[in-house]
């Protein structure tokens, strides 16, 4: 699956804002390696690289499309380099004492069995903080999943969109963090975006969730596909005199293992 730089940041202000209020919790005051789990186009990675000026900062990701981008910040920042890689296959090294993975995990099949392995491996005093998705349920995702089985195109979609293991909710980041030997803190919030235009939402989707659909289906079949997804949308959302009110909810979890 082929991501785009360009549309992922397209709504910037509203999907860096999880990112920082995840990191704000983090308590690392002088990190020497510090990791970034599906760093995406890199700019928020970057903003580690300055917080930490004498750590290390190394952002991982699975998309060429997105490093290739994220090399750009790269390049402005001595302490800070990305590397293509699966998460899956990651582990932390003995020097590792931060880990930030946000909006990534729910891409990665088996993630919450990986999770407990990942806090064994960290030292003591090591942190890890991750932000995934808490709106599987919401219109936005919904909606998406039941066009995609409806009896029109269930035959070129079936297995597409996963939901249902997914993520796990806060209680269960926690529950995994605390049983890992951490002091950890979960939470979840709904932010109410305000989107301007026209199908802000679809908009909003082609960014993330909708990439699994438009990588499976010809050009002429995704614009099918949206056709009738953006009218499903305007339904749920509708427009108001101030823009489109899109609530986004998020779950968060940061654990700093015990010394």
């Amino acid at each position: 699956m082929k991501w785009d730089p360009a549309k992922y940041v397209q709504f910037g202000g509203y999907r860096d804002r999880p990112y920082f209020d995840l990191t704000a919790r983090v308590h690392a005051e002088a990190p020497k390696h510090v990791v970034d789990l599906g760093c995406g186009p890199g700019n928020l990675t970057a903003t580690l690289a300055e917080r930490w000026p004498k750590a290390e900062v190394l952002g991982l990701d699975s998309s060429p499309e997105m490093l290739a981008k994220a090399r750009d910040h790269a390049a402005r920042a001595a302490n800070l380099s990305f590397q293509l890689a699966d998460i899956a296959g990651w582990s932390p090294s003995p020097l590792t004492d931060v880990v930030v993975t946000n909006a990534a995990l729910q891409w990665v099949p088996g993630h919450r069995e990986l999770l407990p392995r990942w806090l064994d491996a960290l030292k003591p005093g090591a942190w890890f903080a991750l932000q995934v998705p808490g709106n599987f349920t919401s219109p936005s995702h919904t909606l998406m999943r039941q066009l995609a089985e409806s009896e029109a195109w269930a035959g070129r979609l079936a297995g597409v969109l996963r939901h249902d293991d997914v993520v796990g909710d806060g209680s269960e980041y926690l529950g995994i963090m605390l049983d890992a030997g951490c002091d950890a803190d979960a939470w979840e919030t709904t932010y109410f975006q305000l989107l301007p235009g026209a199908d802000p939402v679809l908009e909003w989707v082609r960014g993330t969730g909708l990439r699994p659909v438009l990588a499976a289906l010809s050009a002429e079949e995704a614009r099918e596909f949206e056709a009738e997804y953006s009218a499903l949308l305007a339904e749920a959302y509708p427009a108001g005199p101030h823009g489109t009110v899109f609530p986004f909810r998020r779950t968060f979890a940061v654990a700093r293992k015990r010394d």
